[in-house]
């Protein structure tokens, strides 16, 4: 019998405005869906030169290195789990589908999903053909003028370039409410969402609410943890952020 590997999802969250939260939620999503969930997730991280989701593996690999607390908490997950951390593979966007592709074809693992970060500029060499072989992209948006009127240029033009061309690999691009302020979340979404219905772009019905939760990452403190990249948000700080509501959606709209 042949050996056939499972074909592996591309999915990024993307945007060509800074500032809105596509890296927080590709690390959110990956540790998701590969600590908790049981699927296998590699990241590639396109995002020169800072590679802000590298440097976070290292911020967390050295405090559970020299953290008693988040060693015993690594062990006891890691032993659980029986696999070890998703690989996060820097890159740039010329070469972020060709070493995925070779990360693919060399690992004896069976990856589900393939998360890139990539810059949020699309002139920039190589993010639009790495757009382009993305499965699916889900772009966040806030309830800001300027910022939404450049989320929503990049993902009209992602639509029409990509989307609605059906030689290119991109099925589908979802926007979502990112940093809401529930006691503003009436006329004005409503007047934003109106526009977004009449422009044809999908809009998920799970919205982030604005918190700081989201920022809180791996401390001497010892606090619970939201972002990292060794361990998923932690279950006492999940409860109100729709972070798993918001995951759930986008798994059944990928198909996991």
């Amino acid at each position: 019998m042949i050996d056939m590997k499972k074909e592996t999802l591309f999915v990024a969250f993307s945007t060509q405005k800074g500032g809105v939260g596509k890296t927080t939620f590709t690390v959110l999503a990956a540790s998701y869906l590969h600590y908790l969930k049981g699927y296998n997730v590699a990241v590639l991280d396109c995002d020169f030169p800072q590679y802000s989701i590298n440097a976070m593996r290292k911020r967390d690999t050295q405090q559970v290195d020299t953290d008693d607390y988040y060693k015993l908490m690594a062990y006891n997950q890691f032993k659980g789990l029986n696999k070890k951390a998703y690989p996060i593979i820097c890159s740039t966007p010329d070469d972020a589908i060709a070493d995925a592709n070779s990360l693919l074809a060399s690992s004896d693992i069976d990856f589900d999903v393939v998360f890139f970060d990539l810059p949020g500029t699309v002139n920039s060499v190589g993010v639009l053909q790495s757009l382009a072989n993305m499965d699916y992209i889900f772009t966040p948006i806030l309830a800001d003028q300027l910022v939404l009127e450049s989320c929503l240029t990049f993902a009209l033009s992602v639509n029409d370039i990509l989307v609605n061309n059906s030689s290119m690999r991109l099925k589908e691009l979802h926007l979502f409410w990112n940093q809401v302020d529930r006691r503003e979340k009436t006329d004005l979404y409503e007047v934003f969402e109106k526009s977004i219905r009449e422009l044809g772009i999908p809009l998920l019905r799970t919205f982030v609410p604005d918190t700081k939760r989201y920022h809180k990452e791996l401390s001497g403190n010892r606090k619970p943890v939201f972002r990292s990249t060794l361990f998923p948000a932690d279950k006492r700080m999940v409860k109100g952020s729709n972070l798993e509501e918001l995951l759930i959606e986008i798994a059944y709209i990928i198909h996991l």
